[in-house]
């Protein structure tokens, strides 16, 4: 690094923290927590299924028969099912519902009373596209006449707790999820080893040298390089490649489990995260779904396992922490010819966390029977997902201001987290 750097020309040059979202204006935004500062509520992990995920292969209404008629070939077998191998069965939640197979990951925090699912919960829009039902349901509107701004953004910005972190709001992946966006900056960040220069000790010891200089004095742009440093020595001693949480069960060797393990990472280094988004996709599955066995069973295997292991990496911090999963919309109740699933309407919540009213299959059933589906024959929605969003916000993020949040909707209490 040149001796004759000076603070604008290291400013505009963008090259500290390669690859977050919040280059090249970082500066004002580079304000490390205090230590020991923590949000005013829970940390929110807010986790997308991309793509429209079958919800009833993943919480199989075993008791209701118009299940097993509308999918003779990709329904999971009940849980006493004798002429299925075991490792295929369905199981059993409370004698009508049950996890697929994949889910047992789950098991354990279910038990405990630390998981939650909101069966028949959705968005009331019907056009089964995803693009607009992921647009919709990320800005928390009915339709496209509402804010620009995503339901976490309005979260943010309608809550202030005195936080300036860089990463009070954190999106895993290339850019920021549509339900972040708003007045509060966001860090997008494909990986933590973004913050070490790829990699690159030196560099890394030049920079922080250079910092040191520039920012040696008491003014307020010296403190801000001081903070600086003090992101760049707590990021260097979380790296995620060497990071090992000695869970059981382990971070699945996938993108979304390298996600999970990151935003663990960072709850436990303490800089001031507030909520982190991520997503895993790849749930349209109109061809060749599978049942106990298959695409869909790995994806869900991913998505239990990951979970499970944050549970348990975090299980000490688990009173401060909120994960919501959700989908833009369920699937066709009845399979499709290419043993699949076509869009459908009703689709699920997953809630995880120290203070959810676990161990339950909360909301109302329709029924799968003639006469109880929607549409072409899909699941009906009895509860809107901005009444879990709006209880989760008020009760576990500290935010009363829902009309805010959710701008024309009036939020329901379902008693789903204390």
């Amino acid at each position: 690094m040149s001796q004759t750097i000076t603070r604008r020309s290291f400013l505009q040059s963008g090259t500290l923290l390669a690859g977050a979202s919040l280059l090249p204006r970082w500066m004002p935004r580079l304000a490390f927590s205090p230590p020991g500062y923590g949000p005013r509520g829970d940390v929110l992990i807010s986790v997308f299924l991309r793509g429209a995920a079958d919800v009833l292969n993943m919480v199989v209404p075993h008791g209701d028969d118009a299940y097993y008629k509308l999918r003779p070939t990709l329904g999971i077998p009940r849980p006493d099912d004798r002429r299925a191998e075991p490792s295929s069965r369905t199981l059993d939640l409370d004698g009508f519902f049950g996890l697929h197979p994949k889910l047992s990951p789950l098991v354990g925090a279910w038990q405990t009373g630390q998981l939650a699912i909101v069966h028949a919960c959705g968005a009331p829009d019907e056009s089964r596209s995803h693009f607009k039902a992921m647009e919709l349901m990320e800005r928390g509107v009915e339709d496209e006449r509402g804010p620009a701004s995503g339901w976490i953004g309005r979260h943010l910005a309608t809550l202030e707790t005195g936080n300036a972190s860089p990463f009070r709001a954190v999106a895993l992946g290339e850019i920021p999820q549509r339900s972040l966006s708003g007045a509060v900056p966001v860090t997008a960040l494909r990986s933590i080893a973004d913050f070490h220069l790829a990699g690159d000790p030196q560099a890394l010891a030049k920079m922080q040298a250079a910092l040191n200089s520039l920012y040696s004095g008491i003014d307020a742009v010296s403190g801000i390089g001081q903070e600086t440093l003090r992101i760049l020595d707590a990021l260097q001693a979380t790296d995620p490649l060497s990071y090992n949480s000695a869970t059981d069960p382990a971070y699945p060797e996938s993108d979304f489990g390298l996600g999970l393990r990151q935003i663990a990472i960072l709850i436990k280094a303490e800089v001031g995260l507030e909520v982190a988004a991520i997503d895993l996709g790849g749930w349209d599955t109109h061809f060749a779904q599978g049942g106990s066995v298959g695409q869909m069973a790995e994806l869900m295997w991913d998505l239990a396992s990951g979970l499970a292991a944050f549970h348990a990496d975090l299980r000490d911090l688990a009173d401060r922490l909120t994960v919501v999963v959700m989908s833009e919309f369920g699937r066709r109740a009845a399979e499709n010819g290419s043993l699949g699933t076509d869009h459908g309407h009703g689709s699920l919540m997953i809630l995880l966390g120290g203070h959810v009213r676990g161990g339950k299959i909360h909301g109302t059933w329709p029924g799968l029977a003639e006469g109880k589906l929607v549409g072409p024959g899909d699941l009906a929605v009895t509860t809107d997902y901005r009444d879990v969003l709006g209880e989760v916000c008020l009760r576990r993020l500290g935010n009363p201001a829902l009309g805010e949040i959710f701008p024309g909707f009036q939020v329901t209490l379902h008693d789903l987290v204390t």
